[in-house]
């Protein structure tokens, strides 16, 4: 990893490291676009895949604060710890028998999230009009739309929304990478 220099993105380490990259950032970004309209037009099915690595992350993670909790149990903590890990497995688990029931429960509780910020936007706007007060109520309103559709349509919504999320994240994620690359050649040659 690089450092920041004058705007330089960290993650890349430099505006060399973006120039002498951009054909893999181009083809990254295309491979995402492509994705992201794969998990648009299948919305189920990445709902579905979505849901399978969310529970071997899980069991995984489970497995391993497991052993670490027996390895370093002189410090103390060891229940909270064996605790932790037992809930990450068997959540693991139960989301690997049957994803589309971890689905439905994912999205209701991203209902619930839409919901309950959407009106804490809207009450924040209007409470401390601020200067472009109106976008933050805006952005409420929107959310608050957002889960209450969610949640209208629910448990149907639970096949698709996730999935609609993750297509929608890998479309933008995959453009931003491919203007990156695109504009690569124009960036300065060493930082000031």
């Amino acid at each position: 990893m690089g450092t920041t220099v004058k705007g330089s993105p960290i993650f890349f380490g430099g505006w060399h490291d973006i120039r002498q990259n951009r054909g893999w950032l181009i083809t990254l970004g295309v491979v995402s676009i492509i994705l992201g309209v794969i998990a648009l037009v299948d919305s189920i099915a990445a709902t579905v895949a979505s849901m399978i690595v969310l529970g071997w992350v899980l069991l995984i993670a489970g497995i391993i604060e497991g052993v670490q909790a027996f390895r370093h149990r002189q410090g103390g903590h060891l229940f909270l710890h064996l605790l932790n890990a037992v809930l990450s497995f068997v959540v693991g688990l139960m989301l690997l028998r049957n994803p589309l029931a971890g689905a439905l429960l994912v999205t209701l509780l991203l209902a619930t999230y839409f919901v309950v910020i959407g009106i804490f936007r809207i009450v924040a706007s209007l409470s401390l009009r601020v200067p472009h007060w109106g976008w933050a109520m805006a952005n409420g309103i929107v959310t608050l739309i957002f889960g209450i559709v969610v949640w209208a349509q629910w448990p149907v919504s639970g096949l698709w929304v996730i999935g609609l999320f993750i297509g929608i994240d890998l479309i933008f994620l995959g453009w931003t990478e491919v203007m990156l690359g695109l504009a690569a050649r124009q960036l300065p040659q060493e930082p000031e």
